[in-house]
């Protein structure tokens, strides 16, 4: 999944405002618990893929968005049908799939800095006990970025290590990886210190 991936559109998800596209995204979250029959969670994957229809989102950036979280997925679902059985695997694997699709589309319909403004707008009250709104909008900012940074760097590496014949070694990807993830927090902290932004 694909943190901050905006797909311009004229969707009515597109122009309804970011905060209420949070709110709807911290009340799925807040009330999934509620899920606990598969005709209801059926009905809330079924929801969100009309979520996805609606924006004008093709079904393949969708199954996009979940591809990352397959194996997680498949061993919480091998788990729960030795421990509780199919149905019950299904509830909590669809939970889980639901909300990172429905996060996900938020994302896909909403630009990044609109979800920031808003995040900071309402983050505001917290000055009273020393929360800088503004310096924790730059840390989102930062890791949203930072998400296509280590996958474009993971691809880097892969890259590397199939023409020196090492793709099945995980030592000859993780430790390449690691290094230049850390080489580039290093740098963007100069960057970042260069702006008087160094505390």
């Amino acid at each position: 999944m694909s943190l901050g991936l905006y797909r311009p559109g004229r969707s009515l998800l597109h122009r309804a405002p970011a905060w209420s596209k949070l709110l709807l995204l911290l009340a799925a979250g807040a009330s999934s618990f509620l899920l606990d029959r598969p005709w209801q969670v059926a009905s809330a994957l079924a929801a969100v893929v009309l979520g996805y229809a609606v924006a004008g989102v093709p079904p393949g950036v969708m199954l996009r968005q979940a591809r990352p979280l397959v194996w997680i997925l498949a061993a919480v679902a091998f788990f729960h049908v030795l421990a509780s059985g199919w149905e019950r695997a299904f509830v909590v694997v669809g939970v889980l799939l639901a909300l990172v699709l429905l996060a996900a589309l938020v994302t896909l319909t909403t630009r990044t800095a609109d979800l920031l403004d808003v995040l900071v707008a309402w983050m505001r009250p917290l000055r009273v006990v020393g929360v800088d709104p503004e310096r924790v909008g730059l840390l989102l900012a930062l890791a949203i970025r930072s998400v296509p940074v280590v996958v474009g760097l993971g691809q880097e590496v892969r890259d590397a290590q199939r023409a020196r014949g090492l793709g099945a070694s995980p030592r000859a990807y993780a430790v390449p990886l690691v290094i230049r993830s850390l080489r580039h927090a290093d740098e963007l902290g100069e960057a970042l210190a260069a702006r008087g932004v160094d505390d």
